[in-house]
């Protein structure tokens, strides 16, 4: 596996601890690889995806 150092605005961070608190997720790391695996399944699917169904998914880069 390879470190990657990145920058999350303070409030985010703050609720990915709280998920890490109540259990769902094991640290912070591991939350952080699921959302990134989420990111990369809907993208996966951008190709066989409506236009209508493009726009509800999830924008990843607002912070």
């Amino acid at each position: 596996m390879e470190r990657v150092t990145l920058r999350i605005p303070k409030q985010q961070i703050e609720e990915v601890e709280q998920m890490v608190e109540t259990g769902e997720y094991p640290n912070r790391s591991e939350a952080i690889r699921s959302a990134v695996r989420e990111m990369l399944n809907e993208h996966e699917g951008t190709g066989k995806e409506r236009p209508s169904e493009k726009r509800k998914r999830r924008n990843w880069a607002r912070v």
